[in-house]
């Protein structure tokens, strides 16, 4: 009997994915893999709403995973679609949701904060060696998650409202970037997080695991210039000076960052700068896993 293919496809304020895979010894084995940066939160409008060009942008990455589902031949009674930070927050997401079904003929599941980190930990704890207590960090286009778990058990949890394209354009909409621009960013960061720094610096951790695409921009950029790919504090404040030092925008100077990373590269680090100072953190390695891995994982053990 041939393994049924099945489809776990995250709509996050930054990019949409959708993985697909099926179940081979108990485990979901992926056979493809889409990805489109569709930046949504950029379209945020000051009343709320979600404006044409992101809409647009959102609808046709839909229409384009309907096409490759077709393709790669997925029934519809394997798919699973979930949303994230940006269609919780607009004013338009009922909108935005019936344009997608014409495209795209399945519901879309708008999941809470709290759920989201629930199914990063899962795809990270999944995918990723390693014991102990871990924190887990996962920097969005329009949220952050918090996890600390040991385990498969998660010990604490909370998604709250900071992300690399959000920050961009609160704090880095203008060229050249400044320094004050990341202190501006330390400070709001810090706003946010509040009483939860004492909370996770209480229930401590051994390990620190950052996944999503700021985390991931910058092991690609030390990868690609063959230094060692785990994040430190002096990794970021290297990466924050050679930002400032840009002629351009489109940072092509700094050696090793791929132009796709760009337009949220200063954003992203200066989330992780402003983390690593709070929470003393003194590394950060990749995580093999997060969201669009946690639900996989989850459509694996439902159709199993």
């Amino acid at each position: 009997m041939t393994a049924q293919l099945y489809a776990a496809i995250t709509l996050g304020s930054n990019s949409f994915n959708m993985l697909v895979a099926k179940t081979i010894d108990k485990q979901p084995t992926i056979i493809a893999k889409y990805k489109r940066k569709v930046r949504l939160a950029e379209g945020i409008e000051a009343d709320g709403s979600l404006n044409l060009s992101a809409m647009t942008r959102g609808i046709d990455c839909l229409a384009m995973f309907a096409d490759m589902l077709q393709k790669e031949g997925v029934s519809a009674d394997n798919v699973e679609v979930i949303a994230t930070a940006t269609l919780r927050k607009i004013s338009n997401s009922d909108d935005f949701c019936q344009q997608a079904i014409k495209v795209l003929p399945h519901p879309i599941g708008i999941i809470s904060g709290i759920e989201e980190a629930e199914l990063i930990y899962q795809g990270m704890a999944a995918t990723t060696s390693g014991s102990g207590q871990r924190l887990v960090i996962d920097i969005g286009g329009a949220s952050t998650e918090f996890i600390i778990g040991n385990g498969n058990k998660v010990l604490f949890k909370t998604s709250l409202p900071m992300g690399c394209v959000t920050f961009n354009n609160r704090f880095f909409d203008q060229f050249p970037f400044k320094s004050t621009d990341f202190d501006h960013a330390r400070r709001n960061v810090e706003s946010i997080l509040g009483d939860y720094q004492q909370e996770l610096s209480s229930l401590g951790w051994q390990s620190v695991v950052g996944a999503s695409g700021s985390v991931q921009s910058v092991v690609e950029l030390l990868c690609a210039r063959g230094e060692s790919t785990v994040i430190t504090l002096d990794v970021l404040q290297r990466l924050k000076q050679e930002t400032l030092m840009q002629n351009s925008a489109s940072m092509l100077e700094i050696n090793g960052l791929k132009p796709e990373r760009a337009p949220t590269f200063a954003a992203g680090v200066a989330i992780l700068l402003a983390l690593f100072e709070l929470l003393n953190i003194e590394t950060l390695h990749l995580s093999g896993g997060a969201l669009r891995e946690g639900l996989l994982h989850q459509l694996a053990r439902r159709s199993s």
